[in-house]
């Protein structure tokens, strides 16, 4: 019996990646060592990354993906198991259901290798889901079928995943709701004197100060923003909103902007414009659990999202914050139009998000349950 647990985490991509699933890993590793887990992170090797380094002090193993989509998946899954083959680990947890999934599976027929899964995205109806793409996938539902036979846990992250898990055949004995966590002190409000002081700062003179972090892709609706922020700057002429991000929207979405929007590109630390800012905005399609959402509420920001993925597992419509329907770019103005003339509302809404996420969402607490998650399989084996 090895003491303490060793757990090889298989993702797509790890820091210094920027993504929301990237940060959230690299984010509760050094925490899951902290309390005795043995953890190393395989991932892909992106340009100008080196093959292997310690972020943190986690050891991470980056492998190179060439060529097309299939030789990628292959050399990623042959190169993992070689390594899976000298760590042997007690468990695998992948992060994905694509080609984590597909190298956790040949692990646990190579080596007995028990395996967590985590869902990283839910959305089905929306099509966008992880489970829904994989069975859209060369062979996924057959891929899905063994995942669901094989697997020792399945890790969803909201009440939507858990769902989609049901019904996908997965029992109650092998799924295990485990949500994203957020570092509650990095992300935290400022006193109002300090917080005008770093508005000053960062040349944020526009009141509201509305804000979205988060990449710029197709799900997130950005255009949805820059639609009806004409209709906003009617009513609260000096409104300001900021776009912190990239992806490959951004280019389209730039020259959409009209007046009083504002650009950010990537930013490394978006507390900082969440300690600044009056509100949060998240209008995607769908949703797993919003890493963006977490921080904004965590830094005391009321948040506007819609009702989709995990944002109604973090959100009680008007108490700590504000839920509106996907695709109703309407409601999704009234919304950042009451809230913009509210100020009071916006505290109130603010105050209760950061004591909700700081109850339930802390990071140290996320890595607890994931830490007794792994004692319970690795007992069990």
């Amino acid at each position: 019996m090895r003491n303490p647990i060793r757990v090889v985490m298989i993702s797509h991509g790890y820091y210094p990646r920027v993504g929301g699933a990237e940060r959230q890993l690299a984010a509760l590793t050094p925490l899951l060592r902290d309390q005795g887990v043995d953890v190393h992170v395989i991932t892909r090797r992106d340009p100008g990354l080196v093959a292997f380094e310690r972020v943190h002090g986690i050891p991470v193993y980056r492998l190179p993906v060439p060529g097309p989509k299939v030789t990628a998946s292959l050399s990623f899954t042959l190169g993992a198991l070689y390594l899976l083959g000298r760590l042997r680990p007690d468990i695998v947890h992948t992060h994905g259901l694509i080609s984590p999934a597909t190298t956790a599976l040949a692990a646990k027929h190579l080596f007995g290798t028990p395996v967590v899964a985590k869902i990283l995205g839910g959305g089905g109806k929306a099509g966008l889901g992880d489970i829904e793409r994989l069975r859209r996938g060369v062979l996924g539902k057959q891929r899905l079928e063994k995942f669901r036979r094989h697997f020792d846990m399945f890790l969803a992250i909201t009440r939507e995943i858990d769902t989609e898990l049901a019904l996908s055949g997965v029992p109650g004995s092998r799924r295990v709701l485990i949500p994203n966590g957020v570092d509650t002190t990095r992300f935290s409000p400022l006193s109002a004197q300090d917080r005008e002081e770093l508005r000053r700062e960062l040349n944020l003179t526009g009141t509201p100060v509305v804000i979205f972090t988060g990449r710029l892709s197709p799900e997130k609706q950005i255009p949805h923003l820059l639609t009806l922020w004409p209709g906003v700057r009617q009513i609260c002429p000096n409104a300001l909103l900021l776009v912190a991000g990239d992806g490959p929207e951004r280019a389209g979405l730039e020259q959409m902007a009209g007046p009083g929007v504002s650009f950010l590109g990537s930013v490394e630390d978006v507390s900082p414009y969440l300690q600044a800012g009056d509100i949060f905005v998240l209008p995607s399609a769908a949703e797993g659990l919003s890493n963006a959402l977490l921080e904004a509420m965590a830094a005391g920001l009321p948040a506007i999202a819609t009702d989709v993925g995990g944002a109604s597992d973090v959100i009680t419509h008007n108490e700590n914050g504000w839920l509106v329907p996907p695709h109703d770019i309407s409601a999704l103005e009234n919304a950042v139009i009451t809230l913009s003339r509210d100020p009071e509302s916006r505290v109130r809404l603010g105050y209760h998000a950061r004591e909700h996420i700081r109850r339930n969402y802390a990071l140290p607490m996320i890595a607890k349950r994931l830490r007794k998650l792994y004692e319970q399989i690795f007992a069990q084996a």
